[in-house]
């Protein structure tokens, strides 16, 4: 069902998608809304973005937190000028990049995460808020290789505080040689509000910083 919203002179075209319609399991039923701010964008966009609530979030509601909220609206914004943003259950994404970048359907699955994430305030560092959520995105994403995003490549000029990719290639390179578990862990404790670094020496034995100086030497994943 469409409904023809006036808003601020503006037509917003709401849709309730069902995961049911999409042809997805509903063993773990995901209520979507998705509210297109007369963008123009055709409908490879929203099917695109169902897609992915309806496989990627109940994944990581198993593996994350099962208590995250069932909820989400998908609203398309003529106005935002960056690129998405998720607040409250809801994702911002601008019609701006998505016209420039319609293959880049994958920023979702960054964007749900920090649904999933749900951590309270001061809960820790935003670089790894960011890197944890890149992470799943390079883990997770349905098709990161359309988009032509993938994790940054080392280079000695980076630290492990520069954030999303740089950080996600970091967790990935520490889950490939200490600790598996080890995001999943920490993304617990952030939310907990329990975060510290000595947290990082208790799962793999070794402090941040010298967990990049050794990555630093053989940045290598598998």
């Amino acid at each position: 069902m469409v409904n023809l919203v006036p808003m601020k002179k503006t037509i917003f075209f709401i849709i309730a998608i069902s995961g049911m319609y999409f042809g997805y399991s509903q063993k773990n039923k995901i209520d979507l809304t998705y509210i297109d701010n007369a963008s123009g964008l055709g409908p490879d966009i929203q099917k695109g973005f169902a897609k992915i609530v309806h496989t990627v979030y109940p994944e990581l509601l198993k593996d994350f937190n099962p208590d995250a909220r069932k909820d989400i609206t998908i609203f398309i914004d003529t106005d935002y000028d960056g690129v998405a943003y998720a607040n409250d259950g809801r994702v911002t994404v601008s019609s701006k990049w998505l016209t420039s970048h319609p293959e880049d359907l994958d920023l979702m699955t960054h964007e749900i995460m920090h649904i999933i994430q749900a951590y309270p305030p001061h809960s820790g560092p935003g670089w790894l808020t960011e890197g944890i959520a890149d992470y799943v995105r390079y883990k997770y994403g349905l098709d990161n290789d359309m988009a032509g995003w993938s994790l940054t490549p080392f280079n000695p000029k980076q630290h492990y505080t520069n954030s999303y990719r740089i950080t996600a290639r970091f967790l990935a390179w520490i889950t490939q040689n200490y600790d598996k578990d080890l995001v999943k862990k920490m993304d617990a404790r952030l939310r907990e509000k329990q975060y510290s670094e000595n947290l990082w020496k208790e799962y793999t034995g070794k402090t941040l910083d010298q967990l990049w100086e050794e990555y630093s030497k053989n940045p290598v994943l598998s």
